[in-house]
């Protein structure tokens, strides 16, 4: 249609004025793109497009030294310790990392501070990671109970689980959409994911709802988000990366129709029998997912209820109160099984 004519003559506009450059005039033609898999082959070729560099979210290192830059532009107290803000916000892009400064000034101004201090910037990180609070909505107190389980049961069955990763903070206080969260923090930055791994991450997300059963008898609308989750990683897990009895298959053949106003399209080239058994396959994995996050609540029923009088008494419990209560964190058995080399936040 006309947008496609447009596409193409702003396409080949642009590659008659790159054409137009003398070699002799050192001129360097730089761009950048976060879809870099949606462009013509035609920009790419030699003597165009032709070096490409990836630029990945910052690493410690990196994100310490944006925090450097950012930090000239407001009255940092100096004893704010750059390293610990760095190592404390994995998977933070610039535009992240930049947020949080301003947020921190934002509250220290509020507060009447000479300086921004390490409180500001902690308090700025959950804004980042978990939205603003809504300290305004009202809840009644059988619901607040309900949202006590439901993040409880996160937190517990994070904790130990071996192959997940730590809690950060657990809250029943309403942020963002979410009426309480429950927040892990890596202990490193990962870039390769085990099996096991992603299998902790679907039963973590599914201990909301097992939680609201065991304790409450009744599901709620709360895990709807949860469902979404652990239903990606699952589908995922089958159709992409070969971790299920189907074996080491790639099912569905993804294609980019820019044209058609959507992103991506799935393409179907197995037979409906097959899309039976990977639909199988998939409910196979939230289902036994769903049944060791049952598992473990059942065997630390007394500990969830205590996670939950403290939650409904203080609101917002960080790592170190959720392990005092719950004990120490078990240890991972080591890297084991498959392993994966993916970018989780594609799609969730």
């Amino acid at each position: 249609g006309g947008g496609h004519d447009e596409r193409e003559q702003t396409l080949n506009e642009l590659l008659a004025q790159m054409d137009g450059f003398d070699t002799s005039e050192g001129v360097v033609l730089m761009a950048a793109t976060n879809r870099p898999d949606v462009l013509d082959p035609a920009l790419l070729r030699p003597g165009r497009f032709d070096r490409r560099i990836v630029v990945d979210l910052p690493d410690i290192k990196g994100r310490e030294e944006i925090f450097k830059v950012y930090m000239k532009k407001i009255k940092a107290d100096p004893n704010v310790d750059l390293e610990s803000l760095a190592r404390g916000t994995p998977y933070f892009s610039g535009a992240d990392l930049e947020n949080m400064v301003n947020e921190a000034a934002l509250l220290a101004a509020k507060r009447d501070k000479e300086f921004v201090d390490m409180a500001c910037f902690e308090e700025a990180k959950d804004r980042v990671m978990m939205g603003p609070e809504r300290k305004s909505m009202v809840v009644s107190p059988k619901e607040k109970q309900t949202i006590a389980y439901h993040e409880a049961g996160h937190a517990l069955v994070q904790h130990f689980l071996p192959d997940s990763d730590p809690n950060y903070k657990c809250s029943i206080i309403p942020r963002g959409t979410a009426l309480g969260v429950t927040q892990k923090m890596p202990m490193e930055e990962r870039h390769n994911y085990t099996k096991s791994y992603l299998l902790a991450e679907i039963t973590v997300a599914l201990a909301g709802r097992a939680a609201e059963m065991l304790i409450l008898g009744e599901p709620t609308t709360g895990s709807k988000q949860d469902f979404e989750q652990a239903t990606n990683i699952a589908r995922r897990m089958v159709s992409e990366f070969g971790m299920s009895n189907l074996g080491p298959i790639a099912f569905g053949r993804r294609e980019e129709q820019i044209f058609l106003g959507k992103e991506l399209a799935q393409h179907k080239d197995y037979s409906e029998q097959t899309a039976l058994e990977i639909d199988k396959a998939i409910e196979d994995i939230i289902q036994e997912c769903y049944q060791r996050a049952e598992s473990l609540i059942g065997n630390y029923i007394d500990k969830l209820k205590r996670l939950v009088e403290q939650l409904l008494e203080k609101e917002v419990l960080d790592g170190k109160e959720i392990e005092e209560i719950l004990g120490p964190k078990p240890e991972a058995a080591g890297i084991g099984g498959e392993i994966l080399r993916i970018d989780m936040k594609r799609e969730e």
